[in-house]
This record gives C-alpha cells, sequence and structure tokens, in this order.
C-alpha cells in the first residue's frame, strides 16, 4: 500500500535546486507529492526552466527564484516573493542545500584566509540567513494560521565530512560540521516556541555523483580512498539523498523525528588517511 506523504500544496523552498541534489529533490517534491515548490538558483537557471517546460501546465506548482544567499536583503526578497507567488502562502518546509566546495586539496597552513571566509560565508552563514526569515515568516502568522504551522520543518543537507573531517578541505568540513551539530541541534529547540509540532534535521551524503564532483570522481584513486571504508562500495545517487529529505520533510511519517542526522553515505565508518604506498613507507 502506497503511504500518503501529505505534502500536497504544502510550500516548501529549497536552495541550490538547479543541479545534483537539489534538482533532484524538487523533482520529487513537484512529482511524488504534488507540494508547491520554490526553487532557488543562484546563477544558472536553465536546469529550472527546462523542468517548466516539462512541465507544462502543470509548472503552475514551480516557482524558480534567484538570490545571493548570503546578502539578507536578497534572502529576505526570496522569502516575500515566494509568498508572494503562492497566494500569500509561506514557506512550510525549508531544505538547505546550496553550498560550495573548493575542488583543489589545501592543506589548513596552506589556505587562503578569503577562500576560508568564503566558504563558511556561503556554506554556514547564509543558511542561518535562510533558517533566520523562514522562522521570522512562521513568527509572524497569527493564530488563525496553525493550520499552516502544523507542517513545518527545516532539512539541512550536510556531508560527511562534517561527521568525518576531510584532509585537504577543512573549510568544507568545518561549515558542515556547524551546520549538522551547532546549527540543527539548536534550532530544533528553538523552531517549536514558533511552531509547536516544527521539526529540524539534516541528512549527511557522502560522495554522491553529481556535476560538480565528477571531475574528481573520474580519478580512480578518489573513488578508492571514498569506497574504502564504505561496505556498500557504491558511489551514491541524488536520488539516494532526496527521497531521505523528501521522507524527513513529511510530518505524516517522520512527525516524530527531529534532531536527528541521516547518514546517506553507504554505511561509511570514515575517511581514510594513508594510501597503500604510505603505509609500506613505514
Amino acid at each position: 500500500m502506497a503511504i500518503d506523504l501529505e505534502l500536497q500544496g504544502v510550500h516548501v523552498l529549497v536552495t541550490g535546486a538547479s543541479g545534483g541534489i537539489g534538482l533532484e529533490t524538487v523533482k520529487l517534491f513537484l512529482g511524488a507529492t504534488r507540494a508547491k515548490v520554490t526553487a532557488h538558483y543562484n546563477t544558472n537557471p536553465s536546469t529550472l526552466r527546462s523542468m517548466e517546460s516539462e512541465l507544462g501546465s502543470s509548472s503552475s506548482n514551480l516557482f524558480t527564484a534567484q538570490a545571493q544567499l548570503t546578502s539578507e536583503p536578497s534572502v529576505k526578497s526570496l522569502f516575500q516573493s515566494a509568498q508572494s507567488h503562492f497566494n500569500d502562502l509561506p514557506v512550510q518546509v525549508l531544505i538547505v542545500n546550496h553550498g560550495i566546495w573548493p575542488p583543489r586539496d589545501t592543506c589548513v597552513w596552506e589556505m587562503e584566509l578569503d577562500q576560508w571566509k568564503e566558504t563558511i560565508d556561503v556554506n554556514l552563514t547564509a543558511s542561518f540567513l535562510v533558517a533566520k526569515y523562514f522562522l521570522k515568516a512562521l513568527a509572524d502568522l497569527g493564530d488563525g494560521q496553525n493550520e499552516v504551522k502544523e507542517k513545518a520543518n527545516v532539512v539541512f543537507v550536510g556531508s560527511s565530512a562534517g561527521r568525518f573531517g576531510e584532509k585537504g578541505h577543512a573549510d568544507y568540513a568545518a561549515s558542515k560540521s556547524g551546520m549538522m551539530h551547532g546549527l540543527t541541534l539548536t534550532l530544533k529547540n528553538e523552531i517549536v516556541k514558533i511552531a509547536p509540532r516544527g521539526r529540524v534535521n539534516c541528512v549527511a551524503p557522502g560522495w554522491v555523483r553529481t556535476p560538480l564532483a565528477e571531475e574528481a570522481l573520474n580519478d580512480p584513486e578518489v573513488v578508492y580512498r571514498a569506497l574504502a571504508t564504505t561496505p556498500l562500495k557504491k558511489i551514491g545517487t541524488t536520488y539516494d539523498t532526496a527521497v531521505q529529505i523528501t521522507l524527513l520533510a513529511s510530518s505524516k511519517v517522520s512527525g516524530h523525528v527531529s534532531g536527528q542526522i541521516v547518514n546517506v553515505a553507504g554505511g561509511m565508518e570514515g575517511r581514510l588517511l594513508n594510501k597503500p604506498e604510505d603505509i609500506n613507507t613505514i
């Protein structure tokens, strides 16, 4: 028997929705749940525009919106335009998916301060800003709109790097760890002051085959290191993560789940520190 996630007509905002996990998540919300989706992009809306064309008359449930998420005025405008587009229905479910991963391996003592600041700004500070304006919109609702708050929840997209660290990418690992632990665990206690049934959770994928990761995953050595401590011995797909996001977003099936980190990493136990040749030199 199919389970109704009871997300039909619920307003979902997905940040970083133009590719990879974000795009797959938008597709699931539109297709499997028939939610109303605001799909955020930063610079390139081409994939979302293509989706609109494919949907045809069904595209009324999709609103694409540009915003620079490190800018507070831009984030504020994003939430205002999303609410206005769907007949003053505020965002009820927030999927915080955007982020950057500088591809060059750089140890801390070699890392430029500008790189550190940019990664923290995009991955963590911008996550704070979108969470802030999501919660502010809920707080502004009158008592007569408590039904809207019943579905309220946030799903952050973290990373296995935030759990295990990642050599050469301390900026990325630190930003994801702050989101997964400090931000998630704090907000799950704060959201209930606004929405008594509000929830905050996080998914933490390992390596996922996305356009962003494709170049790195073409290197057999990178694949070896990614799978060396992974029992399932495979690289994740965008669907693997998106379906967990969708399930967590459903108050029907996950209504008593809050403050949790769901690892979507094939059972990964940690990051490999030494290559075979490193061991052989001892």
